[in-house]
């Protein structure tokens, strides 16, 4: 949650300091805009795709510590973005490049974070910072240069701490689309599909559209009503920024697509709404995942696959047996096999699916694409 940021060029001359809710304290220089900004701190582990990151709705209100060391090599292009603008709260990276090199790159990554208000911090140990957040767990997090740099200590760690915390946070509607659109099929229209936005990025339905599948992307305020008016052949929840225990409105939407019967696909936080709308918990995950090089096994198929995550919560369902639900019995479908966190659910009697991690891979390996295919092949079933 950036409160100001003040265009001038992050440079050598300007001193920063990042300041941690327990306490803990790096020192580097502004990157980006110059300011003060605040949010939850985590890290990605993915050695690119950087400006798809900044631009995933569902990093709003987090500050993102990247762990590749080199960022920003490559400058900044107007074709990668997953979204309108740069979502993140605040960015920390170690070395950025003096000098972007890439035939696509228009502009620096650091001109990027100036013109967008992004406050930043470079020139941090951003390996020991990892490590701290591994062993203590996200936490609340501010960037301080320039002016901001001028109170003490003690003085700034006690604004961080009165920054809202993310667990409780209900953040969808802040990052969702205001108006419906369309996004169309490529090629000859087999589908219809009504895509709730709940911080979707814009490698999904193109994903979908792909397959011939007309897009529909509705706000997360979206009704019943307002899916089935577009005589939806499946319906699309999509990943988000948030605390999935806040969001009544998307599960008692859910439950209402659930009680129909239409093929139903989620991803990332739609993974979550849909464990909560079949009875299971959620819970925050200590430093979470983040990156494009998570394990995960698919249980239906034994692949295994190497994913892209963004994710602070999970779903708190058995993995070593089915489950009764309102709706039919359900299992596990997905597995982190670092931690063995629950990365998928399906339904065995109706035709709905999820995972917790990002199949459209923007930026990301693509092991995980058959799912939109699986999608298709559930509206094929129950045309037929």
């Amino acid at each position: 949650m950036t409160t100001s940021a003040r265009g001038a060029t992050g440079t050598t001359a300007n001193p920063a300091l990042l300041v941690l809710e327990d306490g803990r304290t790096f020192r580097g220089r502004a990157y980006g805009a110059v300011g003060e900004t605040f949010g939850e701190a985590v890290f990605s582990t993915g050695m690119t795709g950087y400006q798809e990151t900044l631009t995933d709705p569902s990093y709003h209100r987090q500050v993102v510590v990247m762990t590749a060391p080199h960022v920003g090599n490559t400058g900044v292009n107007d074709e990668d973005p997953e979204s309108a603008r740069i979502w993140v709260a605040g960015y920390v990276v170690r070395d950025p490049a003096r000098t972007p090199s890439n035939w696509r790159a228009t502009r620096s990554l650091d001109q990027e974070l100036r013109d967008q208000g992004v406050v930043g911090i470079s020139g941090v140990d951003t390996r020991a910072l990892t490590r701290h957040l591994r062993e203590r767990g996200a936490m609340r997090v501010g960037i301080f240069s320039g002016d901001a740099c001028a109170a003490g200590e003690e003085q700034l760690l006690a604004r961080v701490r009165e920054a809202p915390a993310m667990k409780g946070a209900d953040l969808a509607g802040e990052v969702a689309t205001q108006q419906a659109y369309v996004v169309p099929a490529i090629g000859e229209k087999r589908f219809t599909v009504a895509a709730v936005d709940l911080g979707i990025k814009g490698m999904t339905p193109h994903r979908m559209a792909e397959r011939g599948i007309e897009v529909h992307v509705l706000p997360a305020t979206a009704t019943v009503e307002d899916i089935y008016a577009v005589k939806p052949d499946g319906v699309f929840f999509s990943n988000g920024p948030g605390d999935p225990a806040t969001a009544e409105h998307p599960v008692a939407l859910m439950r209402s697509v659930l009680e129909r019967g239409t093929p139903l696909f989620g991803i990332c936080f739609g993974n979550q709404i849909l464990g909560r709308a079949l009875g299971f918990g959620t819970f925050k995950l200590k430093y979470g995942h983040r990156g494009i090089n998570q394990p995960v096994q698919d249980r239906t198929t034994g692949k295994v696959e190497v994913t892209a995550h963004n994710h602070g919560f999970a779903v708190d369902a058995p993995l070593d047996r089915v489950s009764e639900t309102p709706y039919g019995r359900a299992e596990v479908s997905h597995v982190c096999l670092n931690d063995n966190v629950v990365e998928g659910l399906q339904l065995l009697d109706r035709p709905a699916f999820s995972v917790q991690y990002h199949p459209e891979a923007a930026a990301g390996p693509h092991d995980a694409a058959y799912l939109f295919d699986r999608f298709v092949s559930l509206m094929e079933d129950q045309r037929a």
